[in-house]
């Protein structure tokens, strides 16, 4: 064969694995999106000399040092729990409507959450 036949054939095979790629990474920057606007302002990591922001403050009290506070941080967080707790709530944190975050941003907000991070 060819180079140029070879080449073609490469392409062909792996352009469906680059497209799933995109959407992934896609996917993940919705979802950092949906986590800005909705989640953020209570739930964003602190640096130090950052005023407390309620989630995270929270959740460190509730944690200590046995799981990060910051959501963004954790690697515990099951799609079913992040579902779960955004449209139910929890103690002070209200639910979230579907007219607030639509299901599809709440998949891209999963994804985000549970993607892995280094």
């Amino acid at each position: 064969m060819r180079s140029t036949q070879v080449f073609l054939i490469v392409m062909l095979l792996v352009a469906p694995l680059s497209r799933n790629a995109v959407a992934e990474d896609l996917a993940l920057v919705h979802g950092k999106q949906v986590f800005d606007l909705w989640c953020s302002a209570c739930h964003k990591r602190l640096n130090p000399g950052d005023l407390p922001v309620a989630g995270t403050s929270s959740l460190q009290r509730k944690y200590g040092d046995t799981k990060p506070a910051a959501l963004e941080q954790r690697t515990d967080l099951s799609p079913a729990t992040i579902r779960t707790i955004v449209r139910h709530g929890t103690k002070s944190m209200p639910a979230s409507r579907k007219t607030e975050i639509s299901d599809a941003d709440l998949d891209a907000l999963v994804a985000y959450l549970t993607a892995r991070k280094n």
